[in-house]
């Protein structure tokens, strides 16, 4: 059962868009008001029309929202805070993808993401609170840094601890912690009044 003022949750996903075993998906199964960016058929490494895919998006829901980012989606949410405004209740922003530095291979070129209109990293603070949740040990964002976005963004950091890029390569699949990190933001139940916020450690998922 859910409240009529209860938040619409808004998945938003990398650049691998929609995978069937990702937490996300399956995330987005259990929850009642849910919405997913759709995937794009063209343009799918420009970060304009991955923008505008969020936003239009945004603009078939009506009342709060609670967006969950992970990966490139979670540079996609700093693009489109550049660009647009809305009342956001919060964003959940799980393992950035750290496009600034070089990714493993099998994933796209720094160069090649310039060339898309990723870089840079918008640093500004987010007008909405947020919660960056960070892995120790992800090949696609040095924690250290990914710690750096979470202050600059004036979000709360989570020290999710050694689980990878939080993917279907990392082991995951189901993310528990996920529902609890968007009750906190639905519930107003996390700190906000220091950027940055506290570092919150957390046992790895499971």
């Amino acid at each position: 059962m859910t409240h009529q003022n209860e938040a619409t949750v808004l998945i938003v996903p990398g650049l691998r868009d929609h995978m069937a075993d990702h937490w996300q998906t399956l995330l987005a199964q259990r929850l009642d008001k849910v919405h997913t960016v759709p995937p794009l058929d063209i343009d799918r490494l420009s970060c304009a029309a991955r923008v505008e895919a969020l936003q239009r998006a945004l603009e078939t829901i009506d009342g709060p929202v609670i967006l969950v980012a992970h990966s490139a989606g979670v540079m996609m949410v700093t693009h489109w805070a550049q660009k647009y405004s809305r009342p956001i209740q919060g964003a959940l922003l799980a393992a950035p993808a750290d496009v600034e530095s070089p990714f493993p291979d099998n994933y796209p070129r720094t160069a090649v993401l310039e060339e898309h209109g990723w870089l840079p990293i918008p640093r500004q603070k987010l007008p909405f609170p947020s919660i960056v949740a960070a892995s120790t040990n992800d090949p696609l964002g040095d924690f250290s840094r990914v710690s750096q976005f979470a202050e600059d963004w004036g979000g709360e950091l989570v020290n999710l601890g050694e689980v990878g890029h939080l993917n279907p390569a990392s082991g995951f699949g189901e993310w528990p912690r996920a529902v609890e990190l968007i009750a906190m933001l639905q519930n107003g139940q996390h700190s906000l009044s220091v950027a940055g916020g506290p570092v919150a450690e957390a046992e790895a998922p499971v």
